[in-house]
């Protein structure tokens, strides 16, 4: 089989390109390229043409460049009004100079111009987008077209390194009937991704691209990356979402950090919110609401690991399968007796090589260390350091287990005060 001919050319250089017909009368200039979305997202769907009459769209695969340069009308019929029903993205009015997600690069990019291949042989030529060019390379052409000539600027532009993305990973874009560009992240790839990125994605995006990507998310996803950015930006990010979207973030949410989120809302809000969790979350909530904010108790999380005193090596697979907080911040397992008052801890390490029907009760550490509900923050940043913790449990006046403070939370509290 012989193999297509491929030739890559760049939007910009190709952007007024003369458009004549068979016959070599001129019909218009390129004024822009038409790209499909939704399930047919990147396909090139027509070109734009500037004519003395109007905007007109041609399909791709009914011209073809010319040797000399110009692009060339295989029949004049085929042309069409332009007109706002399709769903169409124009690449040079919605994506050139837009803020987009390289999902592979992890980052916030912008697009200096986009790459295309003519792809085919003979009179069947097709039109594809290749990649974004988000480097000098695509800021070079714009900068200098129209000062030299296309050949030259092509060739002198290719010096420069190659910064593009493939359109895989650019098919997020998809555009409203007001011509606002919307980014649409596929959730897989969003899902693929750690909190923390998408936590310093959202921070570098303009708002309104940043509500688009964040509504995007599910509520698990959405619960984890709100958890990574600062309250201002929590605030920002929620303020166009309703109570009941809220709530069904804030429930996937660690219980502390989503009594952190609530104490930066209004109390009307925050109220409003509580209102549509669900009774089993509110109330861990609420009850972490009542802590100073600067305590231990105010930083802590309720959401643990624990046993009773009787419990063997054998039970701690099955209570770790239904722990519903986030399992990578399980470092420990609490042994509490009838009354929750905390009698032992067993790091995870040491289960590896226990056999099934060993009692937890004997691999806990010699010495169980916890802090009252009311310390400060200051003191228990000092504990951490003094023993090296993970995690260390909170405990009330009676001795019980309300809580436990992960080694984040107090990482998070002496940058603060950097």
């Amino acid at each position: 089989m012989q193999q297509q001919a491929t030739t890559r050319v760049s939007l910009t250089s190709l952007l007024g390109t003369v458009i004549t017909d068979a016959e070599g009368q001129v019909r218009g200039k390129l004024k822009d390229v038409a790209v499909a979305t939704g399930p047919d997202a990147g396909k090139v769907a027509g070109l734009v043409l500037k004519t003395r009459s109007g905007l007109l769209l041609v399909p791709s695969h009914e011209v073809r460049e010319t040797p000399a340069g110009t692009l060339e009308l295989r029949s004049p019929e085929t042309l069409t009004p332009l007109n706002d029903q399709g769903n169409y993205l124009y690449l040079s009015q919605d994506l050139v100079d837009r803020q987009i997600i390289d999902i592979h690069g992890r980052k916030v990019v912008r697009v200096n111009d986009v790459d295309l291949e003519w792809t085919g042989q003979g009179s069947a030529h097709l039109l594809r987008v290749a990649e974004v060019e988000v480097g000098l390379r695509g800021a070079f052409r714009r900068v200098f077209k129209g000062v030299l000539p296309r050949a030259t600027l092509e060739s002198l532009s290719r010096k420069f390194k190659d910064r593009g993305i493939p359109w895989q990973f650019v098919d997020v874009i998809e555009v409203d009937p007001a011509r606002r560009v919307k980014l649409r992240i596929e959730y897989e790839r969003l899902a693929d991704m750690h909190p923390s990125d998408l936590a310093d994605i959202l921070e570098d995006l303009a708002p309104a691209e940043r509500e688009a990507v964040f509504t995007s998310l599910d509520e698990e996803v959405a619960a984890e990356t709100l958890e990574e950015v600062d309250p201002k930006l929590q605030k920002s990010l929620l303020e166009k979402l309703d109570e009941e979207k809220i709530a069904d973030i804030v429930e996937e949410m660690d219980p502390g950090a989503a009594a952190d989120l609530l104490a930066e809302l209004s109390e009307e809000q925050s109220d409003a919110i509580l209102e549509e969790m669900e009774p089993e979350e509110r109330q861990e909530v609420s009850e972490l609401l009542e802590f100073d904010e600067n305590s231990a108790a105010g930083c802590m999380t309720t959401d643990f690991v624990y046993l009773g005193l009787d419990a063997t090596v054998s039970q701690v697979g099955p209570a770790l399968r239904s722990f519903d907080g986030d399992p990578e911040n399980v470092t420990e397992i609490y042994l509490l007796d009838e009354k929750r008052v905390l009698r032992g801890t067993v790091p995870l390490v040491r289960l590896v090589m226990a056999q099934p029907e060993t009692r937890l009760l004997v691999l806990t550490d010699p010495r169980v260390l916890s802090c009252p509900a009311d310390l400060s923050q200051d003191e228990l940043a000092e504990i951490f350091d003094k023993y090296n913790l993970h995690a260390l449990p909170v405990v009330d006046a009676q001795g019980r287990v309300v809580g436990v403070v992960q080694a984040d939370h107090v990482i998070s509290f002496l940058r603060e005060k950097l």
